[in-house]
């Protein structure tokens, strides 16, 4: 279902992205635009998610760089039965992750350096948990490979803006062709939106949960990605909206409301999903107690580290 569900989510993007040509430069224009769409598509099945690593100036880390973060994901990895994926750190303020790959043979991990140092080693065991739901639940191929297209129409957008609408051109719609497709070029990262199915978050917040073992864990951090991604901007999504729907918390100013148009539910809604999962299973429903100034996943005050236990007594994954 996945594989048919990806194949008809790119015959939809190759074809706007035609149509983008096609307003941009005629028949020539989106000729143009199909090779070089098909181009993408292939290009982006075996480069897409390096390509969206470096939009974000991913660094990549192992166990010798950051090796409390990366035991964790490893923990978590094994209790999913996936393979170890590549674990990359962003250097970014603001509290977010997101997964990419093709396949859980060659996913991706990453995590900004605000959540490390927001989070609990806990509420960061929850969020690594979702990422991995998304990738064993096959979301990242289509999440990353949209992202790139959407991006691709848009640059084809601003293409239009400097060189479409002149008399010599194949245009058949002139400056008006070239109107239009400014204004769908903007409209992309919404329509990736309206694409990708809220409904994932919502499988990858429960599947997380089970990854993890405790659901309030990531409900926790949910609250706090969501606090920080409304007051701290974060630059290079800003540049490029068209991968915000890879992030487990939309890292885009100005966009809270749970409609069509989102790129993630209400947060408070997936809060109060998780919550009632921890219900049902007999673990409680209030958020985990937190001592104040308490550290990111290697030190600075928890307790709980990532080799040792939570302070509701589970044992973390990473035992």
């Amino acid at each position: 279902m996945n594989m048919i569900r990806t194949a008809m989510l790119l015959a939809f993007m190759t074809a706007l992205f035609m149509g983008v040509g096609y307003l941009v430069g005629g028949t020539g224009g989106m000729a143009i635009a199909f090779v070089i769409a098909a181009g993408m598509n292939l290009f982006g099945y075996w480069n897409a998610d390096k390509m969206v690593l470096r939009m974000h100036h991913a660094k990549e880390v192992d166990e010798r760089t950051a090796p409390e973060f990366y035991r964790i994901v490893r923990g978590l990895a094994a209790n999913a039965g996936l393979p170890m994926p590549r674990v990359y750190v962003i250097d970014n303020p603001q509290p977010n992750a997101f997964a990419t790959g093709r396949n859980p043979q060659n996913a991706a991990v990453a995590a900004t350096t605000g959540l490390l140092s927001r989070l609990s080693p806990e509420e960061v065991a929850g969020v690594m948990a979702h990422e991995l739901a998304h990738v064993q639940n096959r979301d990242t191929l289509t999440m990353t490979i949209t992202a790139t297209l959407a991006g691709a129409i848009s640059m084809l957008g601003n293409f239009a803006l400097f060189f479409g609408g002149g008399r010599n051109n194949n245009n058949p719609f002139g400056f008006i062709g070239v109107l239009v497709a400014i204004i769908v070029a903007p409209l992309a990262a919404m329509l990736v939106q309206m694409a990708i199915s809220r409904t994932r978050e919502y499988a990858a917040d429960r599947r997380g949960a089970e990854i993890c073992g405790q659901p309030l864990w990531l409900a926790s951090a949910l609250g706090k990605i969501a606090r920080g991604a409304q007051q701290i901007v974060n630059q290079d999504a800003e540049r490029n909206p068209a991968t915000a729907h890879m992030f487990i918390i939309n890292p885009l100013s100005g966009q809270r409301m749970d409609n069509l148009f989102s790129t993630h539910p209400a947060t408070e809604n997936r809060i109060a999903a998780l919550q009632a999962m921890a219900q049902e299973a007999g673990l409680g429903s209030e958020m985990p107690y937190e001592e104040p100034g308490a550290g990111g996943p290697w030190g600075g005050g928890s307790a709980a580290g990532p080799w040792g236990r939570s302070s509701g007594g589970r044992k973390g994954p990473w035992s």
